[in-house]
């Protein structure tokens, strides 16, 4: 929504594609901004190649990546399945890099791009939230991927970078927060809330901005403090 309010047009892939179509219809309704919608499943590249060929047809030249795409997984290890671990680690990993593999061959044509991508501060921590292993292990590599792509990327003008959320009061939590488990999580951070959306949409909308061209290859952690380094 931030960047439909400063007049980005807007393309939106997703796997459910009655949600992607509201978003897009609030959005040109609110903003008046161009919107176009995809459906994939980001696990599946030749999904992600398809639905990216569609926005790229209907939109402005791709200037800027956002892979906020993610599930959570809070099975403890030791009870872990492969395919649990498969589900998350695809996702969660294998379709930021579908995903930023096809956005990124058109911004190398460009000359330009901005591509942001979400981790977690379980990545640093191992866990510590709600998720566990194969989750921490995926948003570890969201970061090494980050590092790599600012390295191979940067002499084409594309910058890349990470943010890296702490305990923010969406789905991906596990469902609503209680108030004792929100003053559980709360124990924990250097300011007195837990994070919403906002916070972490206000970072990725900084990073994919024009004022944030010197910066690349960073995580930005946006976690209230939890993790310090």
């Amino acid at each position: 929504m931030l960047l439909a309010e400063r007049g980005w047009s807007i393309g939106i892939l997703d796997i459910d594609e009655h949600g992607g179509h509201a978003l897009a219809a609030e959005i040109t309704e609110k903003y008046n901004v161009k919107t176009s919608v995809a459906v994939a499943d980001v696990s599946k590249e030749d999904q992600v190649r398809t639905a990216i060929d569609e926005l790229e047809a209907a939109l402005p030249p791709l200037a800027a990546l956002a892979n906020i795409a993610g599930v959570s997984s809070p099975i403890p290890y030791l009870e872990l399945t492969a395919d649990e671990w498969h589900r998350v680690i695809n996702i969660n990993l294998n379709g930021v890099h579908y995903v930023t593999r096809r956005v990124a061959e058109s911004m190398v044509r460009y000359g330009y791009g901005r591509i942001v991508s979400v981790s977690s501060t379980s990545a640093q921590l191992g866990g510590g939230t709600y998720s566990k292993t194969p989750y921490s292990v995926a948003k570890a590599g969201v970061i090494g991927l980050t590092r790599a792509l600012a390295r191979e990327l940067g002499p084409h003008g594309i910058t890349v970078n990470a943010v890296a959320p702490g305990p923010i009061d969406t789905d991906i939590m596990g469902g609503p927060l209680t108030p004792e488990r929100r003053a559980a999580l709360v124990d924990d951070l250097l300011v007195n809330r837990v994070g919403q959306p906002h916070d972490v949409a206000s970072a990725i909308a900084f990073l994919l901005s024009e004022q944030s061209g010197y910066i690349s290859g960073h995580t930005l952690n946006v976690d209230g403090g939890l993790y310090m380094h």
